[in-house]
């Protein structure tokens, strides 16, 4: 059978080979064409009737892999929106609590084996970008697991909603199907222009409860005001002394 050849360079190994010719009347010639060196490339034929039969089982293939292979980004890096914050550590948590102000914060529970957290992270990515007014904080369970476990997160997907003097206002789990939930509790307990103090964040337990694992450095006020009546009580001099 005659066919015509079109020549295709491939990564190859610096060898001799022989390559057989067609006479005109499609039968295969006697006559070889030998090479003394093939730099870098070996001439294969690419026509459409060429099988893997037609392979020398002996010849070498090398196949290239790039050296710089880009790592694909993971799920939950992905359409994250500029009100969206990783938090990586138990007092960076509680310090960005503190710091919001009256904004409305919901704190985002997830896990990367998640399959729920995986499903319902595009919603809450499109919702941040709605509520641009809002912090979504982003806690990796795996990642952040004693503190996670220091607040009593216990299943996931989960969310807690902070705001302003309040403090926590509500917390829950949803999925996809009931994204419903979140959205009404986005709605309900945005910023109403009323905050009357500073950001409370967590409950007093809550930060002695990380203290305890060493996640925050938390002195509790109750301490401190046991501490401030017991130096009242105390003579001048031995209170100076005890202060100095």
């Amino acid at each position: 059978m005659a066919s015509s050849l079109n020549s295709i360079m491939l990564p190859g190994y610096l060898t001799p080979f022989k390559e057989n010719l067609f006479n005109p009347n499609g039968s295969l010639s006697s006559s070889l064409i030998s090479t003394d060196l093939i730099q870098r490339s070996l001439l294969l034929s690419d026509h459409k009737g060429l099988t893997s039969s037609s392979w020398n089982a002996k010849t070498p293939v090398l196949a290239h892999a790039s050296v710089c292979v880009s790592k694909s980004m993971r799920w939950w890096e992905k359409t994250l929106k500029p009100n969206m914050i990783e938090i990586n550590s138990g007092q960076e948590f509680v310090d960005t609590l503190s710091n919001a102000g009256d904004r409305l914060v919901i704190v985002d529970f997830y896990s990367p084996g998640c399959g729920g957290c995986k499903a319902l992270h595009p919603k809450i990515c499109q919702l941040a970008e709605s509520n641009p007014e809002a912090v979504f904080l982003q806690v990796n369970y795996e990642e952040l697991k004693p503190m996670c476990q220091s607040l009593h997160v216990h299943v996931l997907p989960f969310f807690r909603f902070y705001r302003g003097h309040e403090g926590k206002i509500c917390s829950f789990s949803c999925t996809v199907a009931t994204i419903k939930k979140f959205k009404d509790a986005l709605l309900k307990y945005k910023p109403d222009g009323c905050n009357l103090g500073p950001a409370k964040g967590l409950e007093d337990s809550e930060l002695l409860a990380l203290a305890s694992i060493g996640q925050i450095s938390y002195n509790s006020p109750l301490k401190s005001t046991e501490d401030d009546l017991v130096l009242e009580k105390m003579n001048p001099s031995s209170r100076n002394l005890l202060l100095a």
